[in-house]
């Protein structure tokens, strides 16, 4: 079967499958198989695939066709223009998440911190892959970055994604703040959100569950966040927390109700300010 064969039969049956990138996703699969990139498959379209090779798509073919989200598939996904590796312990790092960066950027000035003065301590609670902290990091290497998430397994990855992208963070295996030494100056925070009745896409069910879902509507965790950070927070702190546009209002609320002022607001964002007298 020569790679344009295969492209339009997996498109095909995709297609058949209503998966919307069904094109896409077929290209991705095989440039990942034979280690090429797409403008290859372009390129080579009347090359044939070794025996080995065909198989070893076929069955990447199957998993997708299941759902299972491509970023599993191929072992990594983009955010923020970097590529971080990922595995089922932890979550498919999402575009909506880059807006916490966007909102990081307008509360810190794009220089070196200045001689003499204390690195801020910014923490990512549930880190995950460690995208958010990481991203964090390096776009402000004078940060004192921590990740912490309560999973061994995704911190592992986390240091993993740390180490191969230069960036010296700490890492804590840790519920909320309960075992990070420190009082930070700035959190991150991409917590469960999901309420178990909502209806979800057929990926998310192959993505950790305890990373997903939460009671109380899917605030419980959020809620407990906020009233830790109130308490152990420095004065003029900022919480930046990711969540489902129709949550934000309750959120920003509760938050209020813990001396909080909400700052800023994006399609999945929220940043809330701990003032420096209360």
């Amino acid at each position: 079967m020569t790679i344009a064969e295969w492209l339009k039969d997996a498109a095909n049956e995709l297609a058949d499958n209503l998966f919307p990138t069904a094109r896409l996703d077929a290209e991705v699969i095989l440039a990942h198989t034979i280690r090429k990139n797409r403008t290859y498959l372009h390129a080579h379209g009347d090359d044939e695939l070794s025996a080995r090779n065909e198989d070893i798509a076929n069955a990447r073919l199957e998993l997708r066709l299941d759902h299972v989200p491509i970023a599993y598939i191929i072992g990594h996904k983009e955010f923020y223009g970097r590529r971080f590796a990922i595995t089922p312990a932890v979550l498919v790092p999402r575009p909506e998440s880059e807006e916490l960066i966007t909102i990081l950027k307008t509360l810190l000035p794009a220089s070196a911190a200045l001689p003499g003065v204390a690195a801020k301590r910014l923490v990512d609670i549930g880190s995950g892959s460690g995208c958010l902290g990481i991203t964090a990091k390096l776009e402000f290497p004078e940060l004192d970055v921590a990740l912490v998430d309560t999973s061994r397994h995704a911190l592992g990855v986390a240091e993993k994604n740390a180490a191969t992208l230069g960036a010296d963070v700490e890492t804590y295996v840790s519920d909320l703040l309960n075992d990070y030494p420190y009082s930070p100056d700035l959190i991150i925070a991409n917590l469960p959100y999901v309420a178990r009745e909502w209806d979800v896409s057929p990926e998310l069910l192959h993505e950790p569950e305890e990373a997903l879902y939460a009671d109380d509507d899917g605030l419980s965790i959020v809620k407990r966040c906020i009233e830790q950070v109130a308490r152990r927070a420095k004065p003029g702190a900022y919480l930046l927390l990711e969540a489902d546009t129709r949550q934000l209002a309750t959120i920003a609320a509760f938050a209020g109700r813990h001396g909080f002022k909400e700052t800023a607001r994006g399609g999945f964002s929220l940043c809330l300010h701990l003032p420096t007298h209360r």
